[in-house]
């Protein structure tokens, strides 16, 4: 079975990148804007974020053809936890805390409600 005939498996993988551009576009101008106008940093981040919704549309419509809504959104913010913790220690310089455990093991356990059968 190859890369593109694996549903679920394509739709991690944008969504993975989509949440990238996510969170440059949520986060990032707090790094490179600070003193630029909020609204040029709008702007900016709208930029950013046209790239997170050309990967993310087509990511949840592939996915919507094997899970169902629910499983949808839980698998995004899983994805999202994994992608904004390595952002916030290593790009942002923010500490690694105890909490981004916790958090997702919550989520783990969200996981397991949505997706057990």
């Amino acid at each position: 079975m190859g890369l593109v005939s694996n549903p679920i498996l394509v739709t991690v993988l944008m969504l993975i990148v989509s949440n990238l551009f996510m969170i440059f576009a949520w986060y990032g101008h707090l790094k490179h804007l600070s003193t630029s106008p909020w609204y040029i940093a709008a702007l900016v981040s709208w930029g950013i974020a046209l790239f997170e919704y050309l990967l993310q549309v087509p990511a949840n419509r592939i996915g919507f053809t094997m899970m169902n809504l629910a499983q949808l959104k839980i698998l995004q913010e899983v994805i999202t936890l994994a992608v904004f913790v390595p952002f916030a220690v290593i790009y942002m310089n923010q500490p690694l805390k105890w909490d981004y455990l916790y958090a997702a093991l919550c989520l783990m356990g969200a996981v397991f409600f949505i997706f057990r059968a």
